[in-house]
């Protein structure tokens, strides 16, 4: 199998992203593709795809935020990013099926990581359902309980990944 490149989103991705989203998410919870063309125009350097023989197969992104959790209000509104802020944050994780159980999830989250630490931010943050908290504590996220996020009508938990945690 030829090498996965994980790169930045460039704007000709749109659909591609767009259809691993639907892909991996149920209709509620999916980000409308309105919703992905915002982030790319607002936010393309929190947002990385994974891309195998010229084909995206996964991604990553967020905003940029001083919240430490994530609102359902950010999911949809890309001017709440903000630039300078202290935590990335993660929106979504996604992988389409084929590819799974390859290690390109975990790449996307190191690369994120990453990325935030060369940018000097605190920390990270996202919402995941219950079945991935323990995935994400590999990590080095923490689980501040359940979150006040309704996004989707799931039950959704707040997690943090901050660079002064002795977990890391």
């Amino acid at each position: 199998m030829s090498e996965i490149v994980i790169r930045y989103v460039k704007k000709e991705d749109l659909q591609a992203v767009t259809d691993v989203e639907a892909s991996c998410f149920p209709a509620a919870e999916a980000a409308p593709e309105e919703a992905l063309q915002k982030r790319i125009e607002t936010f393309p350097e929190c947002f990385f795809v994974a891309e195998h023989d010229g084909t995206i197969v996964g991604f990553i992104n967020g905003c940029a935020t001083d919240e430490r959790t994530i609102r359902d209000e950010m999911f949809e509104d890309s001017s709440l990013h903000q630039q300078d802020g202290r935590y990335q944050s993660i929106f979504g994780l996604d992988v389409i099926a084929e590819y799974r159980r390859r290690g390109i999830a975990a790449r996307l989250m190191r690369t994120l990581i990453e990325d935030a630490r060369k940018k000097g931010r605190d920390g990270l943050i996202l919402t995941c359902k219950a079945r991935l908290i323990h995935y994400y504590e590999t990590f080095g996220y923490r689980n501040l309980g359940v979150s006040g996020s309704v996004h989707g009508g799931a039950v959704w938990y707040d997690m943090i990944l901050e660079f002064g945690d002795s977990a890391e």
